[in-house]
């Protein structure tokens, strides 16, 4: 695939001392979405802002589109669309007259049947002539975005987009996202909410305390790092885990009515018949039995904890 955005050794250390990012290696491929995961204070938002020329690495090299984003500040930028944590806007402005004056502010050409047709897309062309102050606040939301928009940039930066809203609003934002990747455009969104970058995202990206700590696609993620856990309802409760069982680490649950037994994913050494056969052997008496995959969330949790 085409990358699109190239980080090499991209590290940033504040006046302070504070390391915010460690030496940052990623190629973002034109089209994707690529979720960024990490705790509050991980680096997420630096490594975009850095990317978007907002702060200036103290070494490394970026590029985005083939230009560097020191050298070619101007073009870089033009190519890309921010969409911040706050809610920055003019509260007296009109929708109309914000995103207009956002695309002349990137030095593009008037172009309202664009504008149009963009806020159509966000569901805002009702309220161009609406002041700031008068929308609700998923409404300021997709005016944010239309902002980012506006000059109609390759690559779209959305922090955080739905920190803060409630859970209509948030899976509105995630239809959205998805109706600009079908149109083409890069998108990189950064989240703390594990179920939306399990809802949008192509790829993940996990940082913690400024590292990287990997990059991979969704589905390869939960083969790998992946855990299953085989859940098995008895007859009869019980007490204690037969001492024939007690090289699978299985566990009891505190009726005694189940027996848990968790294995990774990839490991070709795991043989469920196996497992159960010797569970049978023990002399227990199964009614049902389930298997349950680990969510994205257990993933993260568990990498985070690792760092």
């Amino acid at each position: 695939m085409q990358t699109i955005i190239s980080i090499k050794d991209l590290t940033k250390v504040y006046d302070s001392g504070f390391n915010a990012l460690k030496s940052i290696n990623l190629d973002i491929n034109k089209g994707e979405i690529l979720g960024l995961l990490g705790p509050n204070g991980a680096g997420k938002t630096t490594l975009i802002s850095t990317i978007c020329g907002i702060v200036s690495p103290t070494s490394g090299e970026v590029t985005v589109d083939g230009f560097d984003i020191v050298k070619d500040f101007r073009k870089t930028r033009s190519i890309i669309g921010l969409v911040p944590q706050e809610l920055t806007l003019g509260s007296f402005d009109t929708v109309w007259g914000t995103v207009r004056f956002s695309r002349g502010l990137f030095g593009a050409k008037r172009d309202d049947a664009y504008l149009e047709e963009l806020l159509k897309d966000l569901s805002l062309f009702d309220k161009k002539d609406s002041e700031i102050r008068m929308l609700s606040g998923g409404m300021k939301r997709r005016v944010l975005i239309a902002k980012a928009l506006s000059h109609n940039p390759k690559i779209l930066f959305l922090d955080e987009p739905t920190a803060g809203v409630d859970v209509e609003l948030r899976k509105d934002l995630w239809k959205i996202v998805n109706v600009l990747k079908s149109k083409g455009v890069t998108i990189i969104l950064t989240t703390h909410y594990i179920e939306e970058a399990e809802e949008l995202a192509d790829r993940i990206g996990v940082i913690s305390n400024g590292e990287l700590l990997l990059v991979e696609k969704k589905a390869h993620l939960m083969e790998t790092l992946g855990k299953k856990q085989l859940i098995v309802e008895l007859k009869e409760s019980l007490s204690k885990v037969p001492s024939s069982l007690d090289k699978h680490n299985i566990e009891i649950s505190e009726d005694g009515m189940h027996i848990s037994y968790t294995y990774i994913v990839k490991d070709e050494e795991t043989d469920m018949s196996e497992v159960l056969q010797e569970i049978t052997n023990s002399g227990l008496h199964i009614k049902d039995l389930k298997v349950v995959q680990s969510s994205l969330e257990d993933i993260f949790v568990d990498l985070v904890k690792e760092k």
